[in-house]
């Protein structure tokens, strides 16, 4: 039983689902110092039978007794660290008072006095003690990832519990880790056979594979390069290396802990890393910078995602530190003229992973074959702002595709930007500067090269560069002119009526005084009244109340709202959240034409009448049990006049970008599987668009809002079909093309379109908030003024 992905980084895993391809539950102890044991500790060994690493940080292992009473309680010991693919991971238990052998070096620790003969060992994704005590309740408790009750226990999976555990035998799963979610088929009695994470077994010494008879304080055959070779992978993943010498370039203290080594006596080729990243897992590493150390461990790829790129570590480590103080390698210096200009080969949509790499190339390969190693860079324009895990971006080109306002425009599929450049820091002593795009960190900055989930490879600085702050400001649109009707958008992130006053005071600021009060607005992630909180709530009352009245407070008009509940679960975005699209409009500018009779599933239409086309339900939604909207959000469309006019506004909240494969993944050219919905949304928008021309040719439509999608993507190419719409923000010049800012990269994901009778118009991206690493939304608002009387009739 266990998790669905073999993956590091994964969901949580659902109890009694497919059985497990990754990690599990091995063997279990509980005779350890018990009489005639040979072993003095109980344990439980977990096992990933997957290809990749599977990452245990907030995962726990809990024992529960064969027959619980009323008053039994599961006893957790928390784990932290991997289990390498193939690998095993080793949780010491309590010791009793014989036995007279140690188990290998623990990966964890506890304290569980488990029985020998009865009992339940659960692996949990989390730390919190479990409530079940029958095999019914657990099977329905999505934490548990692999369970194993082993004696008479109660709690355990399939036809019954695995028998022969004793002082003298443990319960062991076969060597294929094979998992049918039944303890009794799946686990046998036998010797108890632990084995860590360095491949260490009882009485095998240190791990370092010297048998003793080698000098320990000489460097063993294997260097960094042998481990990293000349592809993406380690020809010797896997395996347990002795004594690989280096010097200690970096040392993390936090998060996934460890320190990196490099070799200073470089080989020859340009494709083999010198350095390499050893994981200490929860223990904090000992040794410092400048310390010339020989690390034994075991090698594995560590991917921090499914469709990642892996890491290459050294794992279970074991350290000899010959001396202190050495002169770290020279780092390599990364600029516009080292770094080349195509970006990552490509297979065809499968893993590049085999590819001989060429780092004169391939941007993504220079790095590959640098990881671990210490780089330099100097002088380099921010073009992410600082977020807060302590991240920001720069730029190692600064004449590639710059925006007006400093960033990096992101401007095709071909075009990832290859100068882009993720930057974090080991310095715990000293705050991570707050950057906004355009400011510039001055000076060199250096550290070893790393590769994570999000960004992919980024330099964890030992020396950052000083911010240099350019004075980026908030932009401040014009107020519209008497004649002029002002629609905008504004993705305002999950805003609930339990958000902090803060919150609602910044959104309003932008509303009321960057917008300049737009006549209509229309929102996107209005949450229900009570955000995230999962009790059936879909009315947002509360939270547009506080809205408005921080928007009247800032200076902005008395605004209205109109939106349409959705159905409570069915619309995405944050669990129990209920996100909705709403329209904001001034009464005193413009009026809302209301037409009862819209609901959460029923659809609104088109009807042609002598005085042009008007909408059945307005506020209304577009065919909302269409399939294209499957958990996702439902357009909003509602009908205004403005100085006798009619305009027919349709805000949108496409489907996220969840699932596709990222720029810097293993999988080229990345799959984007979200573009399907998309662009079947976009489908259903543009043929209701058609319907509004088809009864009125002159229909008067701005179509806008969070469309998750590119300019340049089908998606908005299949919402144009026809020319029914013009996408505003391919009238502005193309470096100021970009309403979100995202791994360095400013790009467009919200839009405002228009109707082929809206002729006359001033369009604007208002940017105040994806450039600055303080701000009130991840997304920029944008505003159209539509002269309404000069427009084609």
């Amino acid at each position: 039983m266990g998790v669905a992905s073999a993956f590091a980084i994964v969901s949580l895993p659902a109890a009694y689902a497919t059985p497990s391809a990754s990690v599990v539950v091995s063997e279990v102890y509980g005779g350890g110092g018990n009489s005639g044991a040979t072993l003095t500790r109980d344990f439980v060994e977990l096992g990933n039978a997957g290809s990749a690493a599977y990452d245990l940080a907030g995962y726990s292992v809990q024992y529960l007794p064969g027959s619980p009473s009323s008053s039994s309680t599961w006893q957790v010991t928390t784990l932290s660290g991997s289990v390498a693919p193939g690998g095993r991971f080793l949780v010491a238990e309590a010791a009793g008072s014989g036995g007279t052998t140690a188990l290998p070096t623990p990966d964890a620790t506890g304290s569980i006095a488990m029985s020998a003969t009865s009992g339940t060992i659960a692996l949990v994704s989390g730390t919190t003690a479990l409530t079940c005590k029958t095999a019914a309740d657990c099977a329905a408790d999505s934490r548990i990832v692999d369970l194993v009750g082993y004696g008479s226990a109660v709690v355990r999976e399939g036809s019954g519990p695995v028998t022969g555990a004793s002082n003298t035998a443990s319960v062991t799963r076969g060597a294929s880790l094979a998992d049918t979610d039944d303890n009794a088929a799946d686990l046998t009695s036998g010797t108890p056979s632990p084995v860590n994470s360095a491949g260490q077994t009882p009485g095998s010494g240190d791990g370092d594979g010297d048998g003793g008879g080698d000098d320990p304080t000489q460097p063993g055959s294997v260097r960094v390069h042998d481990i990293q070779g000349t592809t993406r992978l380690s020809p010797l993943a896997g395996q347990t290396v002795t004594r690989v010498p280096g010097i200690v370039t970096g040392v993390r203290t936090t998060g996934s802990k460890g320190y990196w080594i490099q070799d200073p006596t470089a080989d020859s080729d340009p494709r083999t890393s010198e350095g390499i990243f050893v994981y200490t897992g929860s223990v904090t590493p000992t040794v410092a910078v400048g310390d010339s150390v020989l690390v034994s461990g075991k090698i594995s790829e560590y991917y921090p995602s499914s469709t990642s790129q892996s890491l290459t570590e050294i794992t279970g480590p074991t350290a000899t530190v010959l001396t202190s103080g050495n002169a770290l390698p020279a780092a390599v210096t990364l600029d516009a003229t080292s770094v080349p200009s195509a970006y990552i080969p490509t297979a065809g949509g499968g893993s590049i992973e085999s590819l001989p790499l060429e780092p004169a190339v391939y941007a993504q390969d220079l790095y590959e074959s640098t990881e671990g190693m210490r780089v330099s860079f100097s002088d380099a324009r921010v073009v992410g702002a600082s977020d807060e895990y302590g991240e920001l971006w720069v730029t190692l080109k600064p004449d590639e595709n710059p925006t007006l306002r400093g960033g990096t425009l992101y401007s095709s599929y071909d075009q990832p930007n290859t100068g882009r450049l993720e930057v974090m820091s080991l310095d715990t002593t000293t705050s991570f500067p707050a950057a906004d795009v355009g400011d510039e960190l001055s000076g060199t900055t250096t550290g070893p090269l790393d590769y994570s989930t999000y960004g992919g490879y980024n330099v964890q600085a030992t020396q950052l560069g000083a911010l240099v702050d350019n004075g980026l400001k908030q932009e401040v649109t014009r107020r519209q002119k008497g004649d002029e009707l002002a629609v905008a958008t504004y993705n305002v992130e999950n805003l609930d009526a339990l958000d902090d006053q803060e919150k609602f005071d910044r959104l309003a600021q932008g509303v009321a005084v960057n917008l300049s009060s737009p006549d209509v607005v229309a929102l996107e992630e209005i949450q229900d009244d009570n955000g995230a909180t999962n009790d059936g709530t879909v009315t947002s009352e509360a939270t547009l109340t506080r809205f408005t009245d921080a928007i009247r407070a800032a200076g902005g008009p008395r605004y209205q709202w109109r939106y349409i509940a959705p159905t409570d679960g069915q619309d995405g975005g944050e669990p129990g959240g209920n996100i909705r699209q709403v329209f904001l409009f001034n009464p005193k500018r413009v009026s809302f034409t209301d037409r009862p009779g819209g609901d959460a599933t029923t659809a609104t239409g088109v009807v042609k009448t002598r005085k042009g086309a008007r909408l059945t339900y307005s506020p209304g939604r577009i065919d909302p049990t269409n399939d294209a909207w499957d958990s996702s959000r439902k357009p909003l469309v509602g009908e205004f006049v403005f100085h006798g006019e009619t305009v027919f506004v349709i805000a949108n909240h496409f489907n996220s970008k969840g699932g596709d494969q990222p720029l810097h993944g293993r999988y080229q050219p990345p799959a984007r599987s979200s573009e399907t919905q998309r662009q079947a949304q976009a489908a259903e928008v543009n043929t209701f668009v058609k319907s509004l021309l088809a009864a009125d040719k002159n229909a008067k439509a701005v179509v806008l809002g969070d469309l998750n999608d590119y300019e340049f993507s089908q998606t908005v190419t299949t919402l144009t079909d026809g020319g029914v719409l013009t996408p505003l923000i391919t009238t502005l010049p193309a470096a100021e093309r970009y309403t979100y800012v995202y791994d360095g990269n400013s790009q467009t994901l919200d839009h405002i379109l228009t109707s082929p009778a809206v002729t006359r118009f001033d369009y604007d991206v208002v940017h105040l908030n994806a450039e600055f690493a303080d701000q009130a939304s991840d997304h920029d608002p944008q505003i159209v003024r539509i002269d309404v009387s000069r427009c084609r009739r």
